[in-house]
């Protein structure tokens, strides 16, 4: 699963992606190498995208979220904003669940165009 981490400059999502991968090595029920984790500037996203399972946003750069939303709804690639208080905290485990839980609604949404 490839979990694209978007913010200003790729810094601070560096350490929250340090934060998550610290929680996938630690977590018995997740294995690390099912896992890719990038962290980069919002402005990179058009040429990181394309592989990508989940976008999740840093809260600085929410007001860009029309912009991902132009890039992740055309290839059905679900995209969260990162809580401010979550994001603040660096709670890396809040963040892994919400990227699974965007991913498996994309999953159902999916299926469920598919049925009709």
């Amino acid at each position: 699963m490839k979990i694209v981490l978007a913010c200003v400059a790729g810094l601070s999502t560096t350490m929250m992606m340090d934060s998550m991968k610290e929680v996938i090595e630690k977590s018995a029920k997740l294995n690390s190498d099912d896992f890719k984790l990038m962290a980069i500037p919002v402005d990179s996203l058009p040429s990181e995208i394309d592989d990508a399972d989940v976008v999740l946003l840093g809260p600085q750069v929410s007001y860009k979220k029309d912009y991902v939303e132009s890039l992740t709804a055309p290839r059905n690639i679900p995209y969260v904003v990162i809580d401010k208080e979550t994001y603040g905290s660096m709670d890396g485990g809040t963040v892994i669940k919400e990227a699974l839980i965007a991913k498996r609604k994309q999953d159902l949404k999916a299926g469920e165009g598919r049925d009709n």
